[in-house]
């Protein structure tokens, strides 16, 4: 029962997840908070009809519907964007809140998926200032789309610089072993669980 209980919240947050990055592609729609502004848009297009509704592959979908900010990565050594609607904790979903100026919304449940159905998530607490959660280098990405390990929802993973003077910006997976392995860094696994699909990835976009 409690195995079933799992696999429905996960199947209920991938499926949430897919409609809201689906809401972010769509460029019709102003930035949050209300204010007119120009955004890229990847691999969709749309027009705006009177009554103030946009269309978005023949649905017509309201102008007040938000949109979610992408948020950038790395996964391979390249640019990759997503988005993070749900993680299982307060305290993270304030800080990404804060961070993109958007709700992010606690699931506790995610706590709950096995190991063996996430993926994982780099995030580094100091070194090169960036565009990270916490003020540092993007995150880093194990999996994208089309690898056997992909899934949206991802363990986290905190990477400290032991001597931040000698810090650097990773953009692997490989990157990042190389540089525990090295004793550069220290890796701490979270209990946090996060909900991050992709928008973008090498050679792919919604």
């Amino acid at each position: 029962m409690r195995r079933n209980l799992i696999v429905t919240a996960m199947v209920a947050v991938i499926m949430g997840g897919f409609v809201l990055a689906y809401l972010a592609l769509r460029p019709d729609q102003p930035a949050m908070g209300g204010a007119e502004s120009a955004s890229q848009t990847v691999g969709t297009t749309g027009t705006t009809q009177e009554g103030g509704q946009g269309v978005m592959g023949g649905m017509a979908v309201p102008d007040n519907v938000p949109r979610l900010p992408p948020v950038k990565a790395y996964y391979e050594g390249e640019e990759v964007f997503f988005v993070h609607p749900e993680t299982s904790d307060r305290e993270t979903a304030d800080l990404l809140t804060d961070m993109m100026g958007s709700p992010v919304l606690v699931v506790p449940e995610l706590a709950q998926v096995p190991d063996e159905a996430l993926a994982k998530v780099y995030v580094f607490t100091n070194g090169i200032r960036g565009d990270g959660p916490l003020g540092f280098q993007p995150d880093v990405f194990d999996s994208a789309p089309g690898d056997d390990n992909y899934s949206p929802l991802r363990r986290l993973y905190l990477v400290t610089w032991k001597d931040e003077g000698e810090a650097r910006e990773i953009k692997t997976l490989q990157g990042v072993r190389e540089a525990r392995e090295s004793g550069e860094v220290k890796i701490e696994r979270q209990d946090t669980v996060i909900n991050e699909p992709f928008l973008t990835w090498p050679g792919g976009q919604r």
